[in-house]
């Protein structure tokens, strides 16, 4: 352990390990297969980055979130460790280069995107590479019973094939005993082997806070009740913009984030939160991951999530410095009847997917028997349109259909910015150009070969850092250099897609497999019935929450709304749901073009128009519906 202390000092600035984290560094520095359970918070990076630079060769490290890879191969830089990251969008010179590096060039870090494991290109490189041991981190994606199953993750067996001999590092914050049983299964370990750290929180106070007035209202309250920083989480991308707009006019500073905005957009919140310029960003589940601010005082569910697992880890952000924190769940009478429905808009019959099946291939134009490995530009706002479906549950047989692998669909895939030189390399003396603009322009040609035959990826963002440059800046001086024909200039932009896996089949030939639809329908169903066992329980939230993860033996907790006496949250009115769907029949048979053409005499005009507005919000009335 000397050498594992000394390189924690040294590169991490820390004088002892946490937790687990000696366990599981000890273990795979023996060169044992390990799965390291460590809830949100626990450290995760420690035990793979220490052990890594204790041995020889490169760490293969395997991660779903681009985002995160680039952070942390910034943050191994800055700390004079050589990483490299390769993922989805990276031309193939980039890989090329990257590959290299990893062979020849002392990098201790190597960091994959799953999708990129079966590339031959890869697999080719990898063989000459001298690989200390594989990380698989968020490793309850491999689990078809995990609440994040991923297809990619099942070629990470292929990869340990081709490295019979090198041990695997397995982590995740959040995983069912199920799921721990069969992520080793699915990884091939050789033996059991797993270290885990307690899911207690000893500083986080939960509670199930019942919506008297309105919602926003609550969180207004809330957020004066709990001083300092906090994260609010709901499902709807519009909702983060009013919810911040509404917490700014009456005194809070709030921003919004989800997944639509600009990468500059995200960072710029994202650091001004994290420096407290900002105290509450109100946000959808894709702010949260990498994000590591300790002294948040308060995360906030506007709505219920659909898995304890999602709201674990969402919850489990507050008070990672080791103070009092609170992590508050909003309901209401209509939360019961919302989980229950979000199975069936994430399922949707069979026959319904069959038919959004059929629809896409008319809507694209594609023939009986075509298709097969076509790619085509998918709008779904524009195709719900035409074939008046609702988006939420197209969305989701698109995803089924992508699952059962009719077709692979990718919503809003960000592709890279492109630049090419419109003049002659001699011509680029004749021009009057400013100081950032011949900057930029030594940057392209030293960094883009054949920019003056063809097109050249580039990323502004590292392009200012580079310069010295603010990534605005990089985008204007672009924009001017192509508005004086000098360059071509294509900024990126988020293009949803459809490639078609195999060619066009009848409706009545499209078939969802057990594991992909029923086993997977009933595992969310369950799901759901633990949220809402969670939302009605009078019992300690802390001691129903960790044992839903296998952690039985837990004490109450003492901090908690039911463990201080708070009152038990009665069971919910249901007649909500039955109105939704009279809703909906009606929507589907009269095809209505406005709120004002949906009535029933025996629901006051007041509830029914409080409801179509959330319905509207929720995505479960058509676009044109207004």
């Amino acid at each position: 352990m000397t050498s594992y202390l000394s390189i924690l000092k040294e590169y991490f600035g820390f004088t002892s390990f946490r937790g687990i984290q000696q366990e599981i560094i000890e273990s795979i520095g023996a060169g044992r297969d390990t799965l390291g359970l460590m809830p949100t918070g626990g450290g995760k990076s420690i035990t793979f980055q220490v052990p890594a630079l204790a041995m020889d060769g490169i760490c293969l490290v395997i991660s779903p979130l681009i985002a995160l890879m680039k952070d942390q191969v910034v943050h191994l830089r800055q700390r004079g460790i050589k990483a490299a990251a390769i993922y989805t969008g990276m031309t193939h010179d980039e890989v090329l280069v990257a590959l290299e590096n990893c062979i020849f060039g002392n990098f201790k870090f190597l960091y994959v995107s799953p999708e990129r494991l079966s590339s031959e290109l890869f697999q080719a490189k990898l063989r000459h590479m001298k690989v200390s041991f594989i990380t698989v981190d968020e490793a309850h994606c491999i689990s078809q019973w995990g609440y994040d199953f991923r297809p990619s993750y099942t070629q990470i067996v292929t990869i340990r094939k081709l490295l019979p001999s090198v041990p695997l590092l397995a982590l995740t914050a959040t995983a069912t005993p199920a799921v721990v049983e069969d992520i080793q299964r699915q990884l091939g370990f050789r033996e059991p082997n797993v270290k885990r750290m307690s899911f207690v929180r000893h500083n986080l106070a939960y509670s199930v806070r019942r919506v008297v007035a309105t919602r926003e209202q609550t969180v207004l309250e809330l957020l004066q009740e709990h001083p300092g920083s906090s994260i609010v989480y709901t499902r709807s991308r519009i909702g983060t913009y009013e919810l911040a707009s509404w917490l700014s006019s009456r005194g809070i500073s709030a921003a919004h984030f989800h997944a639509g905005l600009t990468h500059r957009e995200k960072s710029e919140r994202a650091e001004a939160w994290q420096r407290g310029d900002i105290r509450v960003m109100v946000a959808t589940n894709a702010f949260g991951m990498g994000i590591d601010k300790p002294d948040v005082r308060s995360v906030i569910h506007y709505d219920v999530p659909d898995s304890p697992e999602a709201y674990f880890q969402e919850a489990g952000r507050a008070g990672r410095d080791g103070a009092p924190a609170a992590a508050i769940l909003l309901h209401d009478s209509r939360s019961v009847a919302t989980l229950k429905r979000r199975v069936e808009d994430n399922f949707p019959p069979e026959e319904y997917v069959a038919q959004v099946y059929e629809d896409v291939c008319c809507y694209l134009q594609l023939a009986m028997g075509d298709g097969y490995g076509v790619t085509r530009e998918f709008a779904l706002e524009k195709f719900c349109q035409a074939f008046r479906h609702f988006p939420v549950r197209a969305y989701s047989a698109l995803q089924l259909l992508s699952r059962a692998g009719y077709i692979e669909w990718a919503d809003a895939e960000e592709n890279h910015s492109r630049v090419m030189m419109s003049c002659q390399r001699q011509e680029l003396y004749t021009f009057q150009l400013s100081p950032a603009m011949e900057r930029i322009l030594h940057y392209l040609l030293r960094t883009c070969t054949g920019i003056f035959s063809e097109y050249a990826y580039i990323d502004e963002r590292e392009m200012g850092h580079t310069l010295g440059m603010t990534e605005q800046l990089v985008m204007e001086q672009l924009l001017e250099l192509s508005r004086r024909h000098i360059l071509k200039f294509i900024p990126r932009k988020f293009i949803p897609y459809i490639t078609f896996v195999q060619r066009r089949l009848d409706r009545e030939d499209i078939v969802l497999p057990k594991n992909v639809y029923a086993d997977r329908k009933h595992e969310m169903d369950e799901r759901v019935q633990t949220m809402i066992a969670y939302l009605l329980t009078p019992e300690c939230r802390s001691s129903f929450l960790v044992s839903y993860f296998g952690e039985t033996d837990a004490a109450d907790c003492g901090v908690c709304d039911n463990c201080t006496g708070g009152t038990p949250v009665t069971a919910p009115v249901m007649t909500d749901e039955a109105l939704m769907q009279r809703i909906l029949d009606l929507v589907a048979k009269e095809a209505p073009s406005s709120f004002t053409q949906i009535h029933f005499p025996d629901i006051p005009d007041s509830r029914l128009g409080d409801l179509l507005h959330r319905m509207k919000e929720e995505e479960l009335l058509p676009p044109s519906l207004t």
